[in-house]
């Protein structure tokens, strides 16, 4: 049987965490970091990670919750945090069997508003999807193949996408998505087919997240980059209205990369809501 867990180390209570699509838990090194000060850290090594896995097999992201529970199934009830799409992994396991959590946190989550999922469920109707996704040509044009980590570095450091980011959280995700290919090459572990595919399947069935949203009952944070193009401040507003209790918090100088940009004080936040919880 495959492990499909990382185990960050950390003294105290078990803090679970999900990465992003495109991003592998090693990019996470200095959030964990933080997190580790009062909890024992592992992170689940997400779908598109796993050797063999096929892009075709997933329609949509609920898949993605079920192998979280399917994970979990044996442990007492957790904390957990999920960054973008394993935000949206951890909230539908939340509101699926809200009795696994003792609380969650989403990190610029993958939620957009009901008219937003209207809409790219219309441009799917047509056919458009692949063109019109901002992200998804990107993504399959991704360079592959490396035989120079420290070029790849540059050329990184000069993208507006890590601007926010430091040397040492840049450097941080290259080796994560970087994976020995032979003695002194490096294929991508998170290849161009499961992103596209990611962002493909994403969104288009999250109205049900909108109707089960009040309903949610482990303790729920919010953290989002004040720049974020995922998470908007209007859709921030319409969860504290479906949802009175969901404590959002914005960080300046941040976009959807936020655990990345400014991993102290997301850590920090984080820990605070935990020792808040009763």
């Amino acid at each position: 049987m495959i492990n499909h867990w990382i185990d960050y180390g950390g003294q105290g209570p078990e803090l679970i965490f999900l990465h992003a699509n495109g991003y592998p838990p090693g990019c996470y090194l200095e959030l964990f970091e933080g997190l580790k000060k009062d909890h024992h850290i592992r992170a689940f090594v997400q779908r598109p990670l796993w050797p063999g896995s096929q892009p075709e097999d997933i329609q949509d992201w609920r898949p993605l919750t079920q192998d979280l529970l399917d994970a979990t199934n044996a442990q007492p009830p957790m904390f957990a945090v999920g960054h973008s799409m394993g935000g949206i992994a951890t909230l539908r396991a939340a509101l699926q069997e809200p009795e696994r959590f003792k609380a969650i946190v989403l990190i610029d989550p993958v939620l957009f508003p009901p008219h937003f999922i209207i809409l790219w469920n219309m441009v799917r109707a047509l056919g458009l999807a692949h063109r019109l996704h901002p992200l998804i040509p990107s993504a399959r044009a991704r360079r592959r193949n490396f035989d120079d980590l420290e070029r790849l570095f540059n050329g990184y450091r000069r993208r507006e996408t890590f601007k926010y980011m430091s040397n040492t959280a840049l450097r941080n995700y290259v080796q994560a998505i970087a994976c020995p290919d032979g003695e002194k090459d490096y294929t991508l572990c998170y290849t161009p087919e499961w992103e596209a595919r990611i962002y493909y399947t994403g969104i288009w069935r999250d109205l049900e997240l909108w109707r089960q949203l009040p309903k949610l009952k482990p303790p729920l944070l919010i953290l989002r980059g004040a720049e974020t193009d995922t998470f908007f401040a209007g859709t921030a507003q319409r969860v504290t209205r479906s949802l009175p209790t969901a404590r959002i918090e914005s960080l300046e100088r941040s976009t959807h990369l936020v655990p990345l940009e400014r991993p102290e004080q997301t850590s920090a936040i984080i820990l605070d809501f935990l020792k808040e919880l009763p």
